[in-house]
């Protein structure tokens, strides 16, 4: 066994330290498909800095001390003003995607909720609006539709954005 030089050990633990993999935190997004007959609920974003003008699913950040359940409930009185049980959602998609930023994405339906929808948010949300699944507008939040496609093929879990 060779003896370390001064320094050695040091230097060492400072190799190891930079060497070992750095675990990064996710944001973990809820995502409501709500249906009436053969229709989803989308809402046309604005002034909100990120897909503005686009369609998108309601949805929101599962916030610390809330599991996404709880998250996803939140969002849609906030957002639409329904009350939803989240024991009443059902996960149906996972989708794990790369932006600026790792993304744990869960999307929910729910097929029972108290309340009617409005739009509770006018200045982040221009409206509300059920389309048909098979004629979607062209404007729909491309992961989005990637995750709604994803459920009608079946599939649980889909990545997206990690492709160079």
């Amino acid at each position: 066994m060779m003896p370390i030089r001064i320094g050695g050990k040091e230097a060492y633990a400072r190799y190891r330290a930079l060497a070992a993999k750095k675990r990064i935190g996710a944001s973990v997004n809820a995502y409501l498909i709500s249906k009436q007959e053969d229709k989803i609920l989308l809402h046309l974003r604005r002034n909100t800095g990120y897909c503005d003008g686009m369609w998108s699913l309601i949805a929101g950040h599962v916030e610390d001390g809330e599991s996404a359940t709880e998250g996803m409930s939140r969002e849609a009185h906030k957002e639409i003003g329904i009350q939803i049980e989240p024991l009443k959602l059902k996960a149906v998609h996972v989708m794990h995607r790369k932006t600026n930023r790792l993304n744990v994405d869960i999307f929910f339906e729910c097929a029972s909720w108290e309340g009617n929808i409005i739009n509770r948010e006018p200045d982040k949300c221009e409206r509300i609006a059920f389309f048909p699944l098979d004629t979607l507008p062209l404007n729909v939040v491309d992961y989005n539709v990637t995750a709604l496609k994803a459920i009608r093929e079946g599939n649980f879990y889909s990545e997206c954005g990690w492709m160079p």
